[in-house]
């Protein structure tokens, strides 16, 4: 029993160090990222300790990046998505998961106006977030095309790393 949960806890360690290091080798394609998806597949198989990845992730990155008003952004963001899959976790069609990351990217910068909309009021997060829509629309499109192409074979390999435990 012991051993299932060491292996347990290294897997969401390595999982998590993954979802930083995707996030690290794809920074050079403009809101293309692999975070959406691997979020999803990994609320599917981990459920609430989804919160914990999310956030060692997001202190990963403030530690390489710095602390700016994106990092608070992302306190915030990432647990919104895995709140809107959590009640969705028994779904497997890659349509409805490419919908929902797509509608995340396309909603991303809406989601991030809020400490704007705090530190500088309504006409501020208005100019962030329109300033902003053509990477959303980009964000969309590299979610969805993403989770159409790798979901199945990234659900397949979490599904057999997590049967181990």
């Amino acid at each position: 029993m012991e051993r299932n949960k060491t292996y347990h806890l290294a897997l969401i360690g390595v999982l998590t160090a993954l979802l930083f290091m995707g996030q690290v080798i794809m920074s050079f394609l403009p809101n293309i990222e692999i975070i959406s998806l691997l979020i999803i597949l990994y609320t599917i198989f981990f459920g609430r300790k989804i919160f914990w990845m999310i956030y060692v992730f997001v202190f990963l990155e403030g530690f390489l990046y710095g602390f700016g008003m994106w990092f608070f952004n992302y306190l915030y963001v990432w647990a919104i998505l895995a709140l809107v899959c959590l009640p969705f976790r028994k779904n497997t069609s890659i349509l409805f998961w490419s919908i929902v990351s797509g509608f995340f990217g396309l909603g991303f910068g809406t989601l991030c106006t809020l400490p704007y909309l705090i530190t500088g009021g309504p006409a501020a997060a208005f100019s962030y977030w329109v300033s902003g829509l053509g990477f959303d629309i980009t964000h969309c499109i590299g979610n969805v095309v993403l989770c159409l192409v790798l979901f199945k074979p990234l659900y397949s390999l979490l599904e057999k790393a997590v049967s181990r435990t």
